[in-house]
C-alpha cells in the first residue's frame, strides 16, 4: 500500500512537471545548472592540510593544531561537501559543511555540523570578486546561554594551492576573531 501511494505521488509530480510553461521549465533548468559561483567552489576541491589557530580569549595567544580537509563537489556540481578531521582542545574533532550557490536566491548558503555540539549552523552570503573571497553570516547556538550568537566567516582563495578561513563572533557591535585556518593543498 505504501509503495502504491508513493508511486501515485511520484506520478502526480511528473504530470505537474509536464504541465509547466516553457518559461517555468527554463527557470528550473537554470536553477539546476552550476554557475560560475559553483565553479569557483570547485577550484578548492581536493585534499588539504590545515593549520588551525583558535582564540578562546582575544587578549591571549591562540591555540594551534593541525587538521585535514577533503572538499568534494556533489549533486552534479551544485554543492561542495567539506569533511574536516583533526584535534581541538586536546580532543578528536570532526566536522562537515555543505556549501552551495542558490541560483534563484543569488547567494551562497552553507551549513556546518561537528562532534562538539548538536546544533546546525546556517549561513548565507556573497562572493566578492575583487578580494576573491566568500563572506557568510549566520547564527549558532551558545549552549551556555541558550541564545543565538551571530557568526561571520570569510573564505579567501589565495592561490590554486592555498586558501584561508576566518571566523568571527559579532557581539555588542564588536567583531572578535575566534578562528583562522590556513589551508595548503596536499601534494
Amino acid at each position: 500500500m505504501k509503495k502504491l501511494f508513493l508511486s501515485l505521488v511520484l506520478l502526480m509530480f511528473c504530470a505537474i512537471g509536464f504541465a509547466q510553461t516553457p518559461e517555468e521549465l527554463k527557470a528550473w533548468q537554470e536553477n539546476m545548472t552550476p554557475s560560475q559561483h559553483h565553479k569557483w567552489l570547485a577550484t578548492m576541491d581536493g585534499e588539504w592540510d590545515a593549520t588551525v589557530k583558535m582564540w578562546m580569549d582575544p587578549s591571549q595567544p591562540p591555540s594551534e593544531s593541525k587538521s585535514t580537509t577533503i572538499n568534494q563537489m556533489i549533486m552534479g556540481g551544485l554543492y561542495q561537501r567539506s569533511t574536516h578531521s583533526g584535534e581541538m582542545m586536546g580532543m578528536p574533532f570532526m566536522g562537515e559543511s555543505i556549501t552551495g550557490y542558490d541560483n534563484a536566491k543569488k547567494k551562497f548558503l552553507s551549513t556546518w555540523i561537528d562532534n562538539f555540539g548538536s546544533s546546525i549552523m546556517f549561513l548565507e552570503g556573497q562572493y566578492d570578486e575583487k578580494s576573491n573571497s566568500l563572506t557568510l553570516e549566520g547564527n549558532m547556538m551558545d549552549p551556555a546561554t541558550g541564545k543565538d550568537m551571530v557568526v561571520k566567516e570569510v573564505l579567501t582563495k589565495l592561490s590554486e594551492d592555498s586558501h584561508k578561513f576566518e571566523m568571527f563572533m559579532l557581539t555588542d557591535g564588536n567583531e572578535i576573531k575566534t578562528m583562522e585556518i590556513s589551508y595548503s593543498r596536499k601534494k
